[in-house]
């Protein structure tokens, strides 16, 4: 992500798929989402879940690290910045995940979003003695 800066002002909308981000709505630097995501987190999240969101947004930033291609550099900063401002707006809570996204994912991405499923049915499971 080394060359994002002069990505920073450009146009989610130019990667071909229609997100909520306004046009004018500028993408915020990596650090700087980086930190408002683990701030949303403290807020919003109850420990354990916190605990697993912290842990993943740290390897995925740790993982994209090096990433050269500026479409996957926006792409990125725009899905993460657009789940920062749902989690900050509460407006996330029955959202369903768009078919056109799941249909994109990798059978590895799939196993682990069944995992993540699988993890918070088990944390809100009121019987749950672990």
């Amino acid at each position: 992500m080394r060359a994002f800066s002069r990505l920073l002002m450009a146009s989610p909308s130019g990667m071909g798929s229609k997100s909520s981000l306004s046009q004018a709505m500028a993408l915020l630097p990596p650090i700087h989402l980086y930190r408002r995501l683990l701030r949303a987190h403290r807020r919003k999240l109850d420990p354990e879940m916190r605990l697993l969101g912290d842990s993943y947004v740290k390897a995925e930033f740790r993982a994209h690290r090096t990433v050269e291609n500026p479409v996957h550099i926006i792409g990125f900063l725009t899905e993460w910045q657009l789940y920062a401002q749902k989690i900050e707006g509460d407006s996330w809570a029955g959202e369903k995940l768009d078919k056109a996204k799941l249909d994109k994912m990798s059978d590895q991405q799939l196993g682990q979003l069944y995992e993540l499923l699988q993890a918070t049915r088990k944390s809100e499971d009121p019987g749950n003695k672990s």
